[in-house]
């Protein structure tokens, strides 16, 4: 081929690549994933539908194998995968799915277990009377018909049935850069809200909300949302509703109960679901659980089994919901496309008042297009009226001329149709009773015509018919009560995560190298010589005695500090597990403290350069890896210490490397959640070498060293009693060499424990 004939088009790479991948995303928006509001259909449920219609699968009439169906669509209307259309199928047929299905499935189409339907070879389907609303009137005119891709065809371009599809059965889709999102609702509350609109075009959103109660979805439940979050979804388009399972609380003899949930939430699948709350159980993640059975047959029963019957109902439901699908968030975007194929999100007021342009508009096309043929009948009965009229002299033109067709148009002033149809009828048709009847039919047509010609002119009638006819539609479906309860309850509460762990005692342990284990049962302090560490290293400060329900804090010399559970820690047997693989604490940064952490409780902390503040327990709670920052270090200050304060604590002793001791009031510290502190000691060389708070009344007391067990107590503190971020004066005599407050044994104030 001549290179000249070629027809080369030099383009920017990019600019051709974001023509055509426009054009793409175009097709994926209009033509695949969004629905219509007009009919809530995509394309290919419509031509589903419609090939359906067309084998007459009827409800009425008998089943066709679901290969015939698909085979139908993609050779005529959809050109796309077998899959995809028969899955598509499928889900118009399932009634855990659709509120209202459109398709009537006879065989395997799938359960509520996430069983998948059988191959489209051994089902069988035909249309559901839903479904036939859906697409009455399709030939009166109603809608435009477009070709089919092969141009062998024709498909109507949407739907015209009296039923709000797409808000009763929803609809959800993927399109490229917008996806939809619609639950299903109850058609009678639909209908109300329509109704309403008829008459109130311009109400109010929240207006609505009188009629429409909110999502009604086919497997029941509890919408548990608020009134005013469900009244602003509806207004904006977008959205979300919590949706919980139906479950009570079951009496059994003995005293012992269950929880029987009898209805899951829409789109959970129930094998799923199970295998989730069996996992919990298996992995200890929920205690109070002891297990689950699967008990459903045609309806959901699915058995929940407490540990013991002194578990708390309501902690172990509220832990269900948390933990578990039994409660889950379906989302609203209504994004629809509009009567000109534009894509946007509409309020639900938007969405039923576009619906009810598009019957309006089928009420007058359908009424036009009845007196198009009703002109057409009357056109052909006045002829007919002619002919009786002069009927001798008609059969003498038939018997007598050759072309009798244009002797009549000539002689009684017919139209060809008029004269065609009078050629055309039989003998018995001569009779006076046909006569008589066709002039009654004349008569009948002739009001029918003004009635509707007057419908077609007045809007105001357009809208009383359109209620008269959303009435009897409601009717039709009056025996359909709403299956999602609304039940509003709060926002989801703050667990007690404490209640569902087994209260053990453990001994926390923790090495110089940062292994952490927990040994069960309370350590005895005579056996801490015989704990077995890694080569090297050594057990670090003191074990700390504890309950699995407690809370084991760590604080870094860096200023952060990190939360434990104490069920979560390594067992006792073997040597841990490095702490540094639960929490970020930094490689270059020690730990300073470890200690049992309550909500309720006040904690003691200060840095190297003298600075302190007292904090609260609930502050200092960090569950996550990450963990917070507690005290903010100034220069190359570093935390010196972090430990609790006695109950009835009035005084804070504070010493120095420099041996220097200061008493001071605790009520001189500020409570802080985080921050620098302030001073406790002022300084000229070196820094804090310890701090405690303790009862004045009761002094000092620290232990003289050696196996004599005596214990040194200074109970006259008032040498050293002075304002806070003074330098303070020495210490008293015999004080520890380590420059510390040691703990005396039996003491009260224990700051690990």
């Amino acid at each position: 081929m001549d290179s000249s004939d070629l027809s080369v088009i030099d383009s920017p790479f990019d600019a051709e690549l974001s023509n055509r991948y426009l054009v793409y995303a175009l097709s994926t928006i209009t033509a695949r994933s969004l629905p219509d509001v007009r009919d809530g259909l995509k394309p290919v449920h419509r031509r589903l539908l419609w090939a359906m219609r067309s084998l007459k699968l009827d409800p009425a009439g008998a089943y066709k194998k679901s290969a015939r169906v698909v085979g139908d669509v993609i050779g005529k209307y959809h050109p796309h995968g077998d899959q995809s259309v028969y899955d598509a199928m499928v889900r118009l047929a399932q009634a855990f799915a659709q509120r209202y299905p459109l398709v009537d499935g006879q065989g395997n189409f799938g359960n509520i277990d996430g069983d998948n339907a059988a191959a489209y070879r051994y089902t069988e389907a035909r249309l559901t009377a839903t479904a036939m609303r859906l697409m009455s009137g399709l030939d009166e005119g109603t809608v435009d018909y477009k070709p089919t891709y092969n141009g062998e065809e024709e498909e109507p371009e949407v739907f015209p049935g009296l039923f709000p599809n797409l808000l009763a059965n929803g609809a959800s889709g993927i399109a490229v850069g917008m996806a939809t999102s619609i639950p299903p609702h109850n058609v009678g509350e639909l209908i109300e809200a329509a109704t309403h609109l008829i008459d109130n075009p311009h109400a109010e959103d929240r207006a609505l909300m009188d009629f429409v109660q909110g999502p009604d979805f086919p497997t029941g439940g509890r919408l548990v949302d608020s009134r005013s979050a469900i009244a602003e979804a509806y207004a904006t388009g977008r959205g979300s509703f919590r949706i919980r399972a139906s479950m009570e609380k079951v009496g059994e003899k003995g005293g012992g109960w269950t929880l029987v949930v009898t209805e899951i939430p829409y789109g959970v699948q129930k094998g799923k679901l199970i295998e989730q709350i069996a996992e919990l159980i298996a992995n200890k993640k929920l205690p109070i659980l002891a297990d689950v059975r699967d008990e459903s047959a045609e309806d959901v029963r699915i058995v929940l089994e407490p540990r013991s019957r002194t578990v708390d109902a309501e902690l172990l439901e509220e832990s269900l919901y948390k933990l578990t699908e039994l409660e889950v968030r379906f989302p609203l975007n209504l994004n629809v496309l509009d009567k000109t194929r534009t894509p946007g999100v509409m309020s639900l007021k938007q969405a039923l008042l576009a619906w009810l342009e598009h019957q309006i508009e089928v009420l007058v096309r359908r009424s036009t297009t009845r007196i198009g043929k009703i002109d057409d009948r009357l056109e052909i009965l006045e002829g007919m009226l002619k002919a009786f009229l002069n009927l001798d002299r008609v059969i003498e033109i038939i018997r007598t001329e050759d072309e009798p067709k244009p002797v009549m148009i000539a002689e009684f002033t017919l139209t060809d149709r008029q004269a065609e149809a009078i050629l055309n009828m039989r003998l018995r048709s001569l009779r006076r009773l046909e006569e008589m009847e066709i002039g009654k039919e004349r008569d009948a047509l002739v009001k029918e015509r003004e009635g509707l010609a007057a419908l077609v002119e007045s809007p105001a009638r357009q809208r009383t018919r359109l209620k008269r006819d959303l009435a009897a539609l409601k009717e039709a479906y009056a025996s359909d009560e709403r299956r999602t309860l609304l039940v509003e309850v709060g926002a989801p509460k703050e667990l007690d995560w404490s209640a569902m762990i087994e209260k053990e005692p453990i001994t926390v342990i923790l090495s110089q190298r940062g292994w952490i284990r927990a040994m069960k049962g309370h350590v005895a302090k005579s056996e801490y010589a015989s704990l077995k560490f890694r080569e090297g290293d050594e057990l670090w400060g003191e074990p700390i005695h504890a309950q699995t329900t407690d809370r084991i804090l760590i604080a870094g010399d860096n200023g952060r500090v990190f939360t434990l559970g104490g069920d979560k820690l390594p067992g006792g047997r073997g040597f841990g597990e490095p702490v540094r693989l639960t929490i970020d604490l930094e490689a270059e940064a020690e730990i300073v403290a470890m200690v049992v952490v309550r909500p309720e409780m006040r904690l003691l902390v200060a840095s190297t350069d003298g600075r302190g503040f007292v904090t609260s327990g609930e502050a200092v709670m960090a569950e996550t890896r990450k963990g917070k920052q507690l005290m903010n270090l100034r220069d190359k200050a570093k935390v010196a210490l972090l430990k609790a304060v006695p109950a009835g604590a009035d005084s804070i002793a504070v010493i120095g490397e420099n041996r220097k001791m200061l008493v001071f009031k605790l009520d001189e510290l500020p409570e802080l959640g985080r921050g620098s502190g302030v001073q406790l000691q002022r300084y000229r060389d070196g820094g804090l070498s310890d701090a405690m708070a303790f009862v004045l009344a009761d002094g000092i007391s620290w232990p003289l060293g050696g196996e004599s067990g005596r214990i040194r107590s200074e109970t006259d503190l008032t040498p050293w009693r002075a304002i806070r971020g003074a330098s303070g004066r020495i210490a008293p005599n015999g004080f520890p060499r380590s420059n510390r407050f040691e703990a005396v044994p039996d003491a009260s104030v224990n700051a690990q424990s």
